[in-house]
């Protein structure tokens, strides 16, 4: 028994050596045990992706403290040494907590099929029915509301026939290409991308709503970095305005239409008429000529009025924070109420 217990010591140092990483000791018995996995069913270890996580998971059953365990020793090995956790997406997620994933089964048809029926064209109806089913469809991965309201236009690629969001924590979420609704999630991220594009290239309310009640076909070409770091999900107001500043959704918005949608509480939007290139206000063209003085003291007032504005932001983030967790308690009722029903 001795000797085999210092064979095994040696034999985690030689491994820890040949792969040149620093296990800490309470993690080296997990690590070693997923490593040898992988390599015995040729997957790579580190970085090693959610899907084969998953795998190890199902393929070695066990207490869900000793699963969340092994999940914690390697997603420790992977950020400390620089690599996305991969036990931070929804597909581990799944699999660590099985009444979650059965809740979110349920949610998913009514989601995807509301997100279908959604208009795509006319104005503003095309305009709101492309975002809010994109806000559908990503609220099928789970993802709560708080992180899918910071979600950027970068946060969102398409891989191999899939919609994949990640989190600024580096957390994935993966739509599946197929599901049962047969709902075609990435042309759906594609029609509300179709409309970011256009407005990078023409950046007027008028021209997005000829271009939504008459579409014609918008390139999509690579999103600068200025643009990748833009909100994906924005505000719009009743008459189809988007910020002029790039300024997110809240977590309480999503989380009412979410709800709204479901409940069948949204109103179709009526039709609003189109103003032509040529329609001016009565006096648009008239020019003023009078004289304007600037007041000597406009820099000092600037300067008070934001220093101001700084003492009066202090402390958001904790305001933030308790936003964040409001909206995931509410996420938790409404699924529970979709549970009972």
């Amino acid at each position: 028994m001795i000797s085999t217990g210092r064979e095994a010591n040696r034999r985690n140092e030689v491994h820890d050596a040949d792969l040149g990483l620093r296990i800490p000791v309470r993690y080296r018995h997990d690590w070693m045990l997923f490593a040898d996995w992988c390599t015995a069913t040729d997957h790579r270890y580190l970085p090693a992706t959610p899907e084969a996580l998953a795998l190890f998971l199902r393929e070695h059953p066990a207490a869900l403290a000793t699963q969340r365990r092994r999940v914690s020793a390697i997603n420790t090995v992977h950020t400390r040494h620089g690599h996305p956790a991969p036990g931070r997406s929804e597909t581990v997620r799944r699999r660590l907590d099985a009444a979650r994933a059965q809740r979110l089964d349920l949610l998913a048809p009514p989601l995807l099929q509301r997100a279908g029926e959604l208009p795509t064209t006319g104005w503003p109806g095309g305009l709101f029915g492309r975002r809010d089913a994109l806000l559908l469809v990503l609220a099928v991965t789970g993802m709560p509301f708080a992180r899918l309201a910071r979600l950027r236009r970068g946060d969102v690629t398409v891989d191999t026939g899939a919609l994949v969001a990640t989190t600024e924590g580096g957390e994935r979420f993966r739509l599946p290409p197929e599901s049962a609704i047969a709902s075609p999630v990435v042309a759906v991220y594609y029609r509300w991308a179709e409309i970011l594009a256009f407005l990078d290239a023409y950046p007027n309310t008028d021209l997005l709503a000829q271009h939504l009640t008459d579409p014609v076909e918008v390139d999509q070409v690579a999103l600068t970095d200025r643009q990748a770091c833009q909100p994906l999900l924005t505000p719009i107001d009743r008459w189809g305005h988007l910020p002029l500043m790039p300024q997110p959704m809240t977590a309480q918005s999503i989380a009412a239409i979410v709800r709204d949608h479901l409940a069948g509480r949204v109103w179709a939007r009526g039709p609003l008429p189109l103003r032509k290139q040529g329609d001016r206000d009565d006096d648009s063209h008239v020019r003023l000529h009078t004289e304007v003085e600037l007041d000597p003291h406009y820099y000092e007032r600037g300067v008070a009025a934001r220093r101001s504005a700084r003492d009066s932001l202090d402390g958001l983030a904790g305001v933030f924070d308790k936003i964040e967790a409001r909206a995931d308690a509410l996420l938790e009722e409404l699924l529970t109420v979709l549970e009972e029903l």
